[in-house]
């Protein structure tokens, strides 16, 4: 067994799936329009922790959110303020995640390309000027008035489909450096010379974890996966120490209390909030750092009032929460590949890739395991355009898990 085969079994702990052709599969594809879509066809663990996510997301947010609202008058000194966006854009997430439920997978291969080349789009109108909006010294949104889209979030997304379906198109590149990697990298390259021009080093992590970590799974060289680590580390080590404001977020991670009033400051509110939690908090609304102590509270750092209103037991929570929905999507992408079904499989595991990178790093980032860093806490932070990709990523999920099912049922009959 590989080194990837063991990775990707690690995830998968669900039933195995009866092994298909490639023809028998491509059969039972042709059947699946047909088929009745029922919610006892899809994962129940899978369902029930993005249900809690979501929904303890919704209750935290208007925890974290309620003072801000009522004391700015940006938001017309309204307590419910964020609450009634944030379920404004769960609904519409929802809404184009049950679209997207509709949507065959092969239908999204066959739209990979223009899916990302849409997403590039995106990230090129956001760096001009009067269309893209500057929040903070970033120029990271498109305003459409009563919204703003974040392209970055979408494109994590794009990043996945794309990756997969190049990855099975070049399988029998992939032991090839210029013919298998190259290409990819060229690509994952020029988007992250778009997000760092806005700045988003965030999203650039995420996106490039998603990519490479689908070319792995995919079967690329080990020596040339090996030595795209080494350039990596080193890249991103000279992204952060060329930029200053990077580099004096490293250093103020690594003792915040030198200067908890300046570069360390969102720190040490954040390892405060955490102190006060112990193991079951001070007791849902009852937080003091969301009192205008904690800048983004209710976004980048939300976990920190989750362990200071509910302790060590609701950032435990949490943990498992997310580990769930990585691992059923490790084991559905598993399941995937079993049947034949490769570019599912990777687009699963991509999905696992980004949910489990990115949360990974919002919790280390609030814990104080990793440099400050803005981003959000997957399917529970507010924010508009995150939620929507976080909602259409489960759907699209989703609807592999259940065409697996479908193909499995067919090959079994």
């Amino acid at each position: 067994m590989t080194m990837r085969e063991r990775f990707a079994g690690f995830f998968a702990r669900s039933e195995p799936a009866l092994p298909m052709g490639s023809h028998a599969a491509h059969r039972a594809v042709g059947r699946l329009s047909g088929v009745q879509q029922t919610p006892r066809e899809l994962d129940p663990f899978l369902i029930w922790a993005a249900a809690a996510l979501l929904l303890l997301g919704v209750v935290m947010v208007f925890s974290s959110s309620i003072a801000m609202a009522e004391g700015n008058r940006h938001t017309q000194y309204q307590p419910t303020f964020f609450l009634v966006r944030h379920v404004i854009f769960l609904l519409i997430g929802l809404t184009a995640g049950a679209m997207i439920f509709q949507v065959p997978i092969a239908t999204l291969q066959k739209s990979a390309s223009i899916l990302f080349a849409i997403g590039v789009v995106l990230l090129l109108l956001v760096l001009i000027p009067h269309v893209g909006r500057e929040v903070n010294g970033a120029r990271r949104w498109i305003g459409f008035g009563f919204a703003n889209l974040q392209p970055s979030e979408l494109m994590k997304l794009g990043v996945a489909i794309y990756a997969a379906d190049y990855t099975v198109r070049k399988l029998g590149d992939m032991k090839s450096f210029r013919r298998g990697f190259l290409p990819l990298a060229g690509v994952v390259l020029f988007v992250g010379f778009l997000l760092l021009r806005e700045p988003d080093f965030g999203a650039f992590v995420v996106i490039t974890a998603i990519a490479f970590g689908i070319l792995f799974l995919g079967g690329i060289n080990v020596r040339i996966f090996g030595l795209l680590i080494a350039v990596a580390i080193v890249g991103f080590i000279l992204l952060i120490w060329l930029s200053p404001y990077r580099r004096e977020r490293v250093l103020g991670f690594m003792d915040p209390w030198q200067d908890a009033f300046g570069k360390g400051y969102q720190l040490s509110h954040a390892l405060i909030a955490f102190g006060r939690g112990e193991w079951f908090g001070v007791g849902l609304g009852g937080s003091v750092e969301k009192l205008f102590y904690l800048p983004e509270a209710h976004t980048d750092f939300l976990l920190a009032v989750v362990a200071e209103e509910l302790g060590f037991v609701g950032v435990m929570t949490v943990v498992v929460l997310f580990a769930i929905v990585v691992q059923r999507a490790f084991s559905i992408g598993r399941q995937a590949h079993s049947i034949d079904h490769h570019f599912a499989g990777l687009v699963a595991q991509g999905i696992g890739i980004w949910i489990g990178v990115q949360s990974f790093i919002n919790m280390g980032v609030n814990m104080g395991l990793l440099p400050t860093k803005g981003l959000t806490l997957p399917l529970m932070s507010f924010g508009g355009s995150g939620l929507l990709a976080n909602c259409v990523a489960l759907a699209v999920l989703l609807r592999i898990d259940w065409e697996n099912r479908q193909l499995t049922r067919g090959g079994r009959s």
